[in-house]
């Protein structure tokens, strides 16, 4: 019996580190990947992520988005340029693309290459008043927990445009997002036309159980044909994640049906914590992809 008690004591204090390890991993530490994508430090890019805040109407208090200006924007004043949002997923804030996806070095690559004009790259903190938990997404509309959906759609696109020289035909203007945020800015971005022209996802998905208004797999199909007609949208899964994989699919033949322009691809991987292909390793890579359609779509609005 003392040694069944022994073994049994042991097993529960295993148990209570365990639990108190996975509590600081997942809700201290935002369940950090094991192999993040690494900016190359020596590289001169050029390109520098700050933090930024304004008083938020929509949301009644202060808001913080991160802005990374394009290369010599201080040296010519007349130059305006296109304007990128990059939404964050679950249990992210304004930082997760600098610190986490190594956003930096993506833009400093298609620059250099020529696939992406020099741009206003935003992103904004899109978590909704009940802040960020790894138990829920950002609501990405205007709802219960927020107007979200009116904070990045209008009220931060006056800002930016108030704040920096920006282009201001909305073929000038994307929105893209990974994971939830995938969702959200193709939501907001079809509620906001008159804003944003161009709609990227990553591993994203096209419903939301607050209804069809926020579900772009529905609301999409409203739309009359001649706001589809501006629409330009980037799409893409990993093969690892079968459900959002099996959503985007849904999308982007529902997209086909209505004669909206679209390129959807799947690739290895999806959502995790470890692998070439995996989680924040998946995004950082895939950036370049929808960076370079954003590229392709502003370099043809220009001729």
């Amino acid at each position: 019996m003392k040694f069944s008690r022994k073994v049994f004591i042991s097993f529960v204090g295993a148990s209570v580190i365990l639990t108190a390890i996975g509590y600081w991993y997942v809700f201290i530490e935002g369940a950090p990947q094991f192999d993040p994508p690494q900016e190359e430090t020596t590289k001169e890019t050029g390109l520098t992520f700050q933090l930024a805040s304004f008083d938020s109407q929509a949301m009644r208090s202060p808001r913080t988005y991160g802005i990374i200006l394009p290369p010599n924007y201080s040296q010519n004043q007349q130059k305006r340029y296109p304007v990128i949002f990059l939404l964050h997923g679950g249990h992210d804030d304004a930082r997760a693309y600098a610190d986490k996806y190594a956003i930096i070095t993506v833009l400093h690559d298609l620059y250099v290459s020529k696939k992406l004009p020099p741009s206003i790259v935003i992103t904004p903190d899109g978590n909704d008043n009940r802040g960020s938990s790894p138990l829920w997404d950002p609501d990405y509309y205007d709802g219960p927990n927020g107007k979200v959906g009116t904070l990045i759609g209008s009220e931060l696109v006056q800002v930016v445009q108030s704040r920096y020289r920006t282009l201001e035909n909305p073929q000038f203007w994307a929105m893209g997002g990974i994971s939830s945020g995938g969702w959200g800015a193709l939501n907001i971005g079809l509620h906001h036309l008159n804003n944003f022209n161009i709609l990227f996802s990553h591993g994203g998905y096209f419903t939301d159980n607050s209804g069809w208004q926020n579900s772009p797999q529905q609301f999409i199909q409203t739309l009359p044909t001649q706001e589809r007609q501006r629409l330009r949208i980037y799409l893409d899964a990993g093969q690892n994640d079968t459900d959002f994989l099996a959503s985007t699919q849904t999308f982007h033949k529902t997209l086909n049906r209505l004669g909206i322009a679209n390129v959807f691809y799947t690739f290895p991987g999806g959502h995790g914590l470890s692998g070439a292909d995996i989680g924040w390793n998946y995004f950082h890579k895939h950036l370049y992809d929808s960076l370079a359609y954003v590229g392709m779509q502003f370099m043809q609005a220009e001729k």
